[in-house]
């Protein structure tokens, strides 16, 4: 008689505490957060997981013109995770969640709503009107605006700046990035951010301005400041609250309506806008905001470069 064959598979061995550690430092805590937001509102719409293809196809069709197409395609993202991550198979590579999505796609477009480039003309008009505030949040506001601009920095990028990454120059400063977006294992990089010919409009002398009056001599550069005008924490600001700041100071000075146009990305849109407005080369745009893609940045000088098509008539 013959032995019969054990087919039942040992379990798989789980990784070690500090293997576990390690690969959750893999991914940015903010993508992790996002991640598991979306899949909060997937569960709470009737999914699971694990979960069939035909429930995410479902999700998918009640959302359609509902929440945009760049969202639905980040939340499958998210629901793909939460599978791996447990080492099951995703649903989410299924024909028929693959097709819903392609369907979703040619209804609706792809089109992205971008935020308002704020250009120097913007900015110049902001600084005028920030100034206006009590003497603490108008100097770091300030040093915000001209800063987060002439860097061409993410939102991120700029609450993580701290004293320690300061290098100054004779002509300006140096700032470096630790981490970015782009730069999840922590490479970093250098943005020289010059003088300006006039000290009001000056982000080198906005950020000094801002430190001298705070006595911030080490750690995160922008922090909160209370309603009596006073250093509320030691703790760096949030991403978010460089887009209130952006946000506030443009309702000021163009309307409620034309505050709900810009975001924390309206800064840097607006340099590489006026860069390519005043003939900046490509590569030194790209140099300064750090882009991996030359379609990225093209997306923002091909509108510039259309509206110098001179008249044929």
């Amino acid at each position: 008689m013959n032995a019969q064959t054990n087919n039942t598979k040992s379990p798989k061995p789980k990784p070690s505490r500090l293997v576990t550690s390690y690969t959750q430092a893999a991914q940015a805590a903010s993508t992790k957060r996002s991640y598991a937001q979306d899949v909060r509102h997937f569960k709470a719409n009737g999914g699971k997981i694990p979960c069939a293809p035909e429930t995410i196809a479902e999700y998918l069709a009640t959302f359609a013109g509902v929440l945009a197409v760049a969202t639905l395609a980040h939340r499958l993202i998210a629901i793909h995770r939460a599978h791996t991550d447990r080492g099951l198979d995703s649903p989410v590579k299924d024909r028929l969640v693959k097709r819903t999505m392609q369907g979703i796609r040619r209804t609706f477009g792809v089109a992205q709503k971008r935020a308002r480039a704020l250009v120097k003309d913007d900015l110049l008009e902001l600084l005028v009107l920030v100034a206006k505030q009590k003497p603490l949040k108008a100097a770091r506001d300030k040093a915000i605006l001209s800063i987060g601009f002439a860097g061409a920095f993410r939102r991120s990028e700029l609450v993580a700046l701290t004293v320690e990454d300061i290098t100054p120059h004779s002509h300006g400063l140096e700032l470096r990035i630790v981490r970015s977006k782009t730069d999840q294992e922590g490479e970093g990089r250098t943005v020289f951010i010059p003088l300006a010919k006039s000290e009001e409009r000056c982000p080198v002398c906005a950020l000094q301005h801002w430190l001298e009056l705070t006595g911030i001599r080490e750690g995160p550069i922008f922090r909160r400041v209370d309603r009596h005008d006073r250093l509320a924490s030691p703790k760096p600001l949030t991403p978010q609250s460089v887009a209130l700041v952006i946000k506030a100071a443009v309702k000021r000075a163009k309307g409620l309506e034309a505050s709900k146009a810009v975001s924390g990305h309206s800064l840097r849109a607006g340099f590489v806008t006026e860069a390519a407005m005043v003939g900046m080369p490509t590569s030194l745009i790209m140099g300064q905001t750090s882009h991996k893609s030359l379609e990225m940045v093209l997306r923002y000088v091909r509108p510039v470069h259309k509206r110098q098509i001179p008249s044929l008539l």
